[in-house]
């Protein structure tokens, strides 16, 4: 079952379902972008130099693992975030890089509510435990992500 996003009315923990699947959209990777990114935050030859990639285990540039899951992060927090509802995270769980992201690739997202719980120590409060997906343009699966989001309860 796919969800649509934002409503008119709140999203509360109550009305998220185990099982559902939210699309994030997609986000779109180009060379300028790659080198950028990795030059500021993760400046490895593979991810900043065409001739020294082609050299690499991979055969080519590719994005950085954290660059992907940045720009997964926006379309999440444009997407399926409920500012209204939405009170942070504790953390992920598990990231997993499984195929590289190359110029060019598009990669489109979505979480699935996989658990909820009730807060034990704050009633007006629920954790939603996600995984997320991400595949490329040929539909391969690149990214996994378990995620845990702390969402507001629906008012008594």
């Amino acid at each position: 079952m796919t969800q649509p996003m934002q409503s008119a009315s709140p999203r509360y923990w109550e009305d998220y379902q185990v099982g559902t699947k939210y699309p994030l959209g997609s986000t779109s990777f180009s060379v300028e972008e790659i080198t950028a990114f990795a030059r500021q935050f993760d400046p490895q030859s593979f991810h900043v130099d065409a001739v020294a990639a082609k050299e690499s285990m991979f055969g080519g540039l590719i994005a950085s693992g954290w660059h992907i899951n940045a720009k997964l992060m926006r379309l999440f927090v444009d997407n399926y975030l409920d500012r209204r509802t939405a009170l942070g995270s504790p953390g992920l769980d598990e990231i997993r890089w499984l195929k590289p992201v190359r110029p060019g690739d598009t990669l489109t997202a979505w979480v699935e509510c996989a658990d909820k719980v009730p807060s034990r120590s704050r009633p007006d409060m629920g954790i939603i435990h996600e995984h997320w997906r991400a595949t490329n343009q040929k539909g391969e699966l690149v990214l996994t992500v378990k995620g845990i989001n702390m969402v507001r309860r629906r008012p008594a």
